[in-house]
Parts: C-alpha cells; structure tokens; sequence
C-alpha cells in the first residue's frame, strides 16, 4: 500500500500547525514586550505625570479598568485578525501603565526575579502543554473553579487586609495558573484541529495569544507577591 499521501498531508498539517503555534507565541511574546516596553518609558520619563494625572483622576483607573474589560471580551476567532491585534496589543498598552505603579511598591530587583521566574516556568509548562498526550481538560476545569473560589475569597480578605491569607493565596495562584499555561496551550492547540478552514488561523492565534498573556501576567503578579513581600514590610 502506497503510503506517500498519508505522509504528506501529515506533514503538511505539521507545518501549519507549526506555522500557527510561532504565530500564537510570537504575538504573545510581542504583547508582553510592548508592556513591558509602555512600563519602561512611562517609569524613566513619565512616571511623575502618570502619577499626578492618576492621583487627580482616579476615575481614571477604573476607564482603564472598563476598557481592559471591554477588550476581553470583544476577542472572537471569527473576528478580523485586525481587529484582534488592536485588542490584544491596546490591552498590553493599558497594562503597561499598571505596571508602571508597580515600581513605587516593588524594588527592580523583586519585578526582575518574578518576570525572569514567570518567564521561565511559562516556558516549560507552555511546552508541556503542547505536546503533552494526556488530556488536561480536566486539569483546566479544576484551575477555573479554584481562581473563581480565589477571587471571592480574595474580595472577602479585601476587607480582612490579612498579609498572610494574601500570601498564602500567592502560592494558589502560582498553582492555578501554572496548570492554565498548560492547559490553554493544549487547548489552542486543539483548536487548531477543530478549526481549521472555518477561521482564520491569524485571529485565532491572536485569541490564544491573548489567553496566555493574562496567564503569564497574573503568574508575573503572584510570584512577585512572593519575591517583593519583604520588599514591603
């Protein structure tokens, strides 16, 4: 039996899902890059007018804050790869300014041991995630319902204002979102398969590259918690 079809379709579908996964990342990478980009030049030449302008206008944070939401939820796979590029790329923009606070909490010693931590642990489960055999739905069911549980627990310690409950959620939160790198790389990955001719491959990748870098941020968020709480005391 003649199997050099096989072959090449299979190959094909290799290179374009390889292809597709260096777009994801790629955007990913980009994203947080200009992030970390707006944070730099905000902190060396504008810090002190982004922060009298955000102490004059706090209504200000929370236009960001309604913004960032608005964008979250205007990514769709059949969208215009534009369209999401803009989204994802405005929101990275509006959460550089968030960083950019972060240095009047945070040594730049603690900000660069979480980034270079989170970026690493990213990488390695982001690998695992995609070439994993096992199906980790599962595990990704399990992390949405903890964050859910840790966002309500964590607007009830709001009021509470206890360190120690706030640390010991860090550690949660390393956990939770360690497991959702690996799972949403798996699962973009799928999409890849369950998708393909029925969007474009670019908007889809922009999406998943969306989903990984709240991922990455919020891993950024916890383990500086970690690295920067004695920074605070």
């Amino acid at each position: 039996m003649n199997n050099e079809p096989r072959r090449v379709v299979s190959s094909a579908t290799d290179s374009g899902l390889n292809q597709y996964l260096a777009k994801m990342y790629g955007f990913m990478a980009a994203a947080v890059g200009v992030s970390a980009l707006t944070a730099y030049l905000i902190t060396t030449m504008f810090y002190i007018q982004t922060m009298t302008f955000l102490s004059q206008h706090r209504s200000a944070v929370w236009i960001m804050f309604g913004l960032q939401l608005v964008i979250a939820f205007m990514f769709k796979a059949n969208r215009s790869p534009v369209v999401n590029a803009v989204g994802l790329f405005g929101f990275a923009i509006l959460e550089g300014v968030v960083f950019s606070t972060l240095v009047a909490v945070y040594t730049m010693g603690d900000i660069t041991m979480a980034f270079v931590s989170a970026a690493t642990l990213f990488v390695v489960l982001a690998v695992m995630g995609t070439v994993t055999k096992r199906d980790l739905s599962g595990v990704g069911r399990h992390a949405m319902a903890a964050l859910i549980a840790l966002i309500i627990v964590s607007i009830i310690n709001f009021f509470l204002q206890s360190p120690m409950i706030n640390y010991i959620f860090s550690y949660v939160g390393i956990i939770i979102f360690a497991a959702l790198v690996a799972f949403d790389s798996q699962r973009f990955k799928q999409s890849y398969y369950q998708l393909q001719g029925q969007v474009n491959m670019t908007s889809l990748a922009l999406m998943g590259a969306f989903q990984l870098y709240l991922d990455f941020v919020n891993l950024f968020l916890q383990l500086l918690n970690i690295f920067g709480g004695g920074s605070r005391d």
